[in-house]
């Protein structure tokens, strides 16, 4: 068994716990090797813990040789079926990566409608729940993202792993390594490291990308990826990548680079994040930035996260966001820009994200942006000094503890 296993990711079996048991489908989406499949396994320990029987679960990986796409939904269904009348009481189906097999929606439903069944599946991919396929399920269906491992978590990971780091030494790594859960068997050996997150990036290219949608030009795909990497956090638009791509030599039309990016933000490699007027509270149209779900993964491609280390930290701010299930947009205030508006539950907090507050040019910048905002919601400046600097109503917090002690604590 996976040692990611033993880390207790507490806060996401907290958001699905409600839901065990109940009859509704439960999607778990996120990217290639996040952690997916250990949540299910950790659902399944749940619900041994609470006396199910182990003769009443059902567990099928789709990205493994034995339970692939070599037996149609109809099969499966059969073998299923079986279980579901050999086991006493309600049968609890997990299947894993399903999105490899053709007609799994069909499946999903029948099993949910005509057998006695809980079911639990997880993909690689964002829109498994695009229109045609809901149909199928007609809104019987709960959907959680699954995320890296925040920094907590990735605390948690040393010290199993026998590393007791101080707070400092242990987010100087997740800042370079980001959150993907293997890593954290690795003992700090960068090669491997590294390779590791390569080839993860790979497969999510050829396999849920290039594979995928036909895509042929696999090396031209590369480099908008690679552009993006770079740009993470800033403002980017079709313009500037067909210009990056010239200087190559190369042409790309605006709809073309338009799909790319979506296949990207599909395969939930790339996360983009609207633009909003502070004044008039509407989303810009064509305004975006775009984030990447593992940093990590952006050092083994790129590198510089280190060199890049403010628009890595927004990064990781910004994920910390996502996993705490705020909506987040990027505010706009004249000519100055708010890092994050986040929203949840009828509240709002403003975040600017800062590497070092450094000098007085940088602390009034950085404070400044807040000038527009006339409503009373919490303001935050986030950055790594470890002296408080908050003002003018401003709080100012490390974001080591902002990381360690939850977002939540805050807002």
């Amino acid at each position: 068994m996976d040692n990611t296993f033993c880390i207790s990711r507490d806060d996401f079996i907290k958001k699905i716990r409600p839901f065990i048991g109940k009859n509704i489908v439960k999607i778990l989406s996120g990217i290639r090797r996040c952690g997916k499949s250990v949540m299910l396994r950790l659902i399944q320990q749940e619900l041994l813990v609470n006396g199910v029987e182990n003769a009443n679960i059902l567990a099928m990986n789709f990205d493994t040789f034995e339970d692939n796409t070599s037996q149609s939904p109809e099969a499966l269904y059969a073998i299923i079926k079986q279980k579901a009348q050999a086991a006493k009481g309600k049968v609890y189906v997990f299947l894993d990566e399903i999105q490899v097999l053709p007609g799994w929606e069909k499946l999903v439903n029948s099993c949910f409608t005509e057998l006695n069944a809980d079911i639990y599946v997880s993909g690689s991919n964002s829109q498994m729940l695009s229109p045609e396929y809901a149909t199928y399920l007609g809104g019987r269906y709960v959907m959680f993202t699954v995320y890296p491992f925040s920094f907590k978590e990735a605390v948690s990971a040393f010290k199993l792993y026998g590393k007791n780091l101080a707070p400092k030494e242990a987010f100087a790594h997740y800042l370079v390594y980001g959150g993907m859960p293997f890593i954290y068997q690795l003992n700090f050996d960068d090669f491997s490291i590294r390779q590791y997150l390569r080839d993860i990036a790979d497969s999510i290219l050829l396999k849920d990308i290039t594979a995928r949608y036909n895509i042929r030009d696999v090396e031209l795909l590369k480099r908008i990826i690679l552009f993006l990497f770079s740009n993470i956090g800033n403002m980017f638009s079709t313009v500037s990548i067909q210009n990056y791509l010239k200087r190559d030599k190369r042409n790309l039309s605006w709809e073309t680079i338009h799909n790319y990016i979506d296949h990207c933000k599909t395969a939930c490699l790339l996360l983009p994040v609207k633009q909003e007027s502070i004044s008039g509270k509407q989303l810009l149209k064509a305004a975006e930035k775009i984030y990447i779900t593992d940093h990590g993964l952006r050092e083994a491609i790129y590198g510089n996260n280190r060199n890049d280390i403010s628009q890595v930290l927004e990064n990781i701010v910004y994920l910390e966001l996502l996993r705490n299930d705020y909506n987040v947009t990027v505010g706009k205030a004249g000519l100055n820009e708010i890092d994050f508006i986040a929203r949840k539950n009828n509240e709002t907090v403003y975040i600017q994200v800062a590497y070092l507050l450094a000098s007085p040019e940088t602390i009034e910048r950085e404070f400044s942006v807040y000038a527009r905002v006339t409503d009373n919601f919490p303001k935050y400046v986030l950055s790594l000094d470890e002296f408080d600097m908050s003002r003018n109503g401003i709080k100012h917090i490390n974001i080591v503890d902002f990381l360690t002690s939850g977002q939540g604590v805050y807002i």
